[in-house]
């Protein structure tokens, strides 16, 4: 039979053809079924984020301009949501912001939008007759502090700006209400105002820059304010916010004014922090490469921070994830590593150290209890540190710290741990159908959608990846003699392997191992197994894999998580929670998996040019994704039948990440 190599996705706009900018003109911007579906995001290097709507209008409890922890609470909380804006024009008041309440729109300030730019900040133009207003959004880095800019050009004469800072001074998660407890004051300060609603959570400190301003107190309640995007998801979307009063902005022709806002110690000039960081930001962006892959490279330190200790970790994802073990090993290499910020990402995998337990990292990082109910991150973690160390990182922590973790991780699944142990053939058992340890891990009243209990092909193949790099590190550490009992239980894991999985009579590998029987059913984890070095597949078992991936699983945004055929497939990712966790990984489609699936074709087919011409296309067609949901980003998901809606968070981590890291392995592909 004469292979092919995997058909691109339908043609589109090559990456390096398409600019970097993400640019809405007027039209895009008027229309608010456009305008609300695009989000963008900043964040302060610290776990916090500023995101919202073109249009600034908060779709989402999760959206503010400051949405941060604080000390004593890991958790985000939304501290200011957006100022209601209002530009004072010869005697007439004009709306500059936007605002959902039921049935209602109010104001309209999208009317007045010209134009609104993503990259490499947030940058909206209003225009009011002769007078053009410019608004620009950056975070300061390392703190929790946001920064507005505002630049007024035209109107021959004084304007003035006001500001109504709404305050929902609770959990990014939750929604609040019209309340008592609420203090209403604001106290004035040198440079600005402090505001503190509640005394259990920290002051909200303004300070102001580059225009005269007053402040009236003027406390008001923003009632029935409604978050449409959480109302489409299944969620209660209404709740009250607190304003405390009117900041006024006395501008001139062609001057500028930046209104900082920091949930800590008050931000001193905000103007000069403004333009430090601006200039960090701009030096980046104009050494991003071109087309998709510098957008995603550029937008990758969104997912980094340090926490209060200075441990670096990864943010799965954004407006609602925190720090995820499987997310980080998985999304270190490409945020990182394909980056040449080498030394960074071996930073965030050896802070991951002292939460190795019986061979388990946990799932969730930072939170009071750690979750250790994840089979696969400690095999992630061993692939990472492999990456690691072919990326050119340095070889005492890689045969130090990494390989007594490697070590760890071997010992504890050989002794039995919480989630399982090594049976008879020499491969990880892990759960039962009551569990779900892997990546696919949607319960529905604690049940899991997709039952994967026993040996999943992907785990079962990152062990042997595991033993058999175990012995490699060994063997060049202490010498063949050392490694050669570990080669011997490499070999035996990789022939059991082999014997469960391969099914020779379909040409592809099964997606489980239950009771003693294959799991036939078609799944995007057998491209993970392929695609990984030492995979005990030969080049025409991978081919074979990734012929059928190609034809059941891929799309133009990704791999599908199901046989469109099995009975239980799911289309769409939309409706409530439930409907949602019942398509989560019963076809809906995932971008990260792009990843494996460029590895493994390079492994089946070779890296001839017209293999690697044909995987870059493939890449570069996922450009106008990264326009049509959150702005510089990819989804976590997409729908698994065409027009591939995007869902989920508008920004994740892995899916970024595995993009990077596909067009760095094309890059260094060599026929």
């Amino acid at each position: 039979m004469t292979r092919k190599a995997p058909a691109p996705a339908a043609k589109r706009a090559p990456a390096a053809l398409r600019p970097r900018e993400i640019v809405l003109g007027r039209d895009a911007c008027h229309d608010l079924s456009t305008a609300l579906t695009r989000e963008w995001l900043e964040t302060d290097g610290a776990g916090g984020y500023a995101a919202l709507t073109v249009p600034f209008c908060p779709t989402r409890r999760q959206h503010g301009l400051l949405v941060a922890p604080y000390p004593g609470q890991a958790r985000r909380h939304v501290f200011l949501q957006r100022f209601e804006e209002t530009l004072e024009v010869r005697g007439r008041d004009v709306p500059l912001s936007t605002g959902r309440y039921p049935g209602l729109w109010s104001p309209h300030g999208h009317q007045s939008l010209e134009r609104f730019e993503a990259l490499p900040w947030p940058r909206s133009t209003h225009r009011v007759g002769d007078v053009v207003v410019t608004r620009e959004v950056l975070m300061a880095h390392g703190r929790h502090a946001v920064l507005v800019r505002w630049r007024v050009e035209g109107g021959g004469g004084s304007l003035r700006l006001r500001l109504r800072p709404l305050l929902p001074f609770r959990d990014a998660d939750a929604l609040t209400m019209e309340n008592a407890a609420l203090h209403p004051r604001v106290s004035v300060v040198a440079r600005g105002f402090r505001a503190r609603p509640y005394v259990e959570m920290p002051a909200l400190e303004f300070t102001v820059a580059g225009a005269p301003w007053s402040l009236d107190a003027d406390p008001v309640w923003y009632r029935r304010v409604e978050h449409t995007t959480d109302i489409a998801r299944g969620y209660e979307g209404h709740e009250d916010v607190f304003c405390p009063g009117v900041l006024t902005l006395s501008f001139e022709s062609g001057s500028e004014v930046v209104v900082a806002a920091s949930a800590g110690a008050p931000v001193e000039d905000p103007a000069a922090a403004f333009a430090e960081r601006a200039a960090e930001r701009e030096a980046a962006w104009n050494a991003s490469a071109p087309g998709l892959e510098g957008r995603l490279a550029f937008g990758a330190d969104h997912f980094l921070a340090r926490s209060t200790g200075d441990v670096p970790w990864v943010v799965a994802g954004f407006p609602w994830f925190y720090g995820w073990g499987r997310d980080t090993f998985l999304s270190v290499p490409g945020l990182l590593f394909s980056r040449g910020r080498v030394e960074e990402g071996g930073d965030v995998l050896e802070g991951a150290l002292p939460f190795l337990r019986d061979g388990l990292f946990p799932n969730r990082f930072g939170e009071a209890k750690e979750d250790y109910a994840t089979v696969d991150a400690p095999f992630l973690f061993a692939r990472a540190v492999r990456l690691y160390e072919r990326a050119g990182g340095r070889g005492a922590r890689v045969r130090g710290p990494f390989l007594e973790a490697l070590h760890a991780i071997v010992l504890g699944w050989e002794r039995g741990n919480a989630l399982g142990r090594i049976d008879e053939g020499g491969l990880p058992r892990a759960g039962t159908d009551a569990t779900n340890y892997t990546w696919m891990d949607a319960r529905i009243d604690g049940v899991p959608v997709t039952p994967r209990g026993g040996g999943p092909v992907e785990v079962a193949a990152m062990w042997v990846f595991l033993r058999r790099y175990l012995a490699d590190l060994v063997g060049r550490t202490h010498g063949t003699a050392a490694a050669r009992t570990l080669y011997a239980e490499a070999q035996r894991s990789a022939a059991t392997f082999l014997a469960r999985y391969w099914l020779p009579a379909l040409g592809r590998l099964a997606d489980g191992w239950v009771d003693g029987r294959a799991d036939a059913t078609i799944r995007p984890n057998m491209v993970l197994a392929a695609a990984l070095e030492w995979t005990p597949l030969d080049a025409a078992q991978i081919r074979d894999v990734v012929e059928t991936a190609d034809a059941v699983l891929r799309t133009p945004v990704g791999l599908r998580t199901v046989d469109p055929a099995h009975p239980q497939y799911r289309p769409r990712y939309e409706g409530g929670v439930v409907t949602r966790d019942r398509a989560y990984h019963q076809g809906t489609v995932w971008p990260w998996l792009l990843g494996a699936f460029v590895e493994a074709s390079l492994s089946g087919y070779g890296s001839g040019p017209a293999v690697v011409a044909r995987l870059r296309a493939l890449l570069d067609g996922l450009s106008p994704e990264t326009e049509s949901f959150g702005l510089g980003h990819l989804a976590e998901v997409y729908d698994a039948d065409p027009p591939h809606r995007p869902g989920g968070t508008f920004a994740q981590a892995w899916s970024d990440a595995e993009v990077v890291r596909a067009y760095a392995v094309l890059r260094e592909a060599r026929p």
